[in-house]
């Protein structure tokens, strides 16, 4: 039987700023077909009167700051869980209603759920969802969707895009949604975030074979320099709204974060080393070689 509980995710402890990742079907059990970040909290702030799903899932972390969330089956059970650990996740099966408050200063609230939005799996009514409560609710499959074959053509720096992303506006925090395969051109199956970053690091320094990214600043600011081995180029990242797209056969290293930040990624492809070129010289060869080196 499904029920809420708690999930440890991984924390890989840097110097140049600590890291965090969610993978579909791995840490979270069912496929990412939908991510959203609130943003631009009122402190105290509640999000709405709460809601439930007939048939998704759904994992919440706090990316920054606090929150609580309280949730309740329907039948008389209730329980609130406090989020302030970006390696912390909350997952909340179907059929349960949630409520989300006492947002605190600056608080970032990552949602990852198992389907693409539909108003009409929502119960906004809580009358409603204490009638439907007794309905005996199907076990989660765990089938991940296939990843679609993605092209690893001879990409350059100006095959890197700016993409402007969907905001939703709301007086209790503004939401950025984004769904593989529709808002965003692959499907999602990675998830990862840096944060505590000390003032003067650098990461990335690498590039990838055939995994896509979407970087992000979800808080703060920072700025990617991008390197095909041939032509450069630098971009500033600093509002959540706004996604740079980095396809494979291209070297990006982030540096110039500004305190506070929290950069977020979503990947194409899950954790795989071999999929990394992590030494410039092997890049260089690579490229070189019309990708079919390493």
């Amino acid at each position: 039987m499904n029920r809420e509980r708690i999930i440890d995710l991984p924390k890989i402890v840097d110097k140049r700023g600590n890291l965090s990742f969610v993978e579909a079907g791995r840490h979270v059990p069912f496929p990412i077909a939908r991510a959203y970040w609130i943003y631009d909290i009122p402190g105290g702030q509640t999000r709405g009167k709460g809601h439930a799903f007939r048939t998704q899932h759904e994992v919440i972390i706090a990316l920054s700051g606090s929150f609580d969330v309280t949730l309740d089956n329907g039948q008389g059970k209730k329980c609130a869980y406090s989020l302030n650990r970006s390696y912390t996740a909350l997952y909340i099966p179907n059929m349960t209603w949630r409520v989300i408050d006492n947002f605190s200063t600056n608080a970032i609230c990552l949602v990852l759920s198992s389907a693409p939005y539909d108003e009409d799996d929502y119960i906004r009514s809580h009358n409603e969802f204490r009638k439907l409560a007794d309905i005996v609710v199907p076990p989660l499959s765990h089938s991940i969707i296939p990843v679609h074959s993605i092209s690893n053509q001879y990409n350059t720096v100006y095959d890197c895009t700016f993409i402007d992303l969907p905001v939703v506006r709301n007086r209790a925090g503004n939401i950025t949604p984004v769904q593989g395969n529709n808002t965003i051109s692959f499907p999602i199956e990675r998830i990862f975030y840096i944060y505590d970053i000390p003032s003067g690091s650098k990461r990335g320094m690498h590039a990838h074979k055939h995994c896509h990214e979407i970087l992000v600043a979800v808080s703060g600011s920072f700025e990617v320099e991008l390197d095909d081995g041939v032509n450069k180029r630098t971009v500033l990242l600093n509002r959540p709204m706004y996604g740079l797209h980095i396809p494979p056969g291209v070297w990006a290293t982030e540096k110039e974060y500004s305190s506070g930040v929290v950069c977020l990624a979503l990947a194409s492809q899950a954790y795989d080393t071999d999929d990394y070129i992590n030494n410039y010289a092997d890049f260089k060869k690579y490229r070189s070689d019309g990708n079919k080196t390493l």
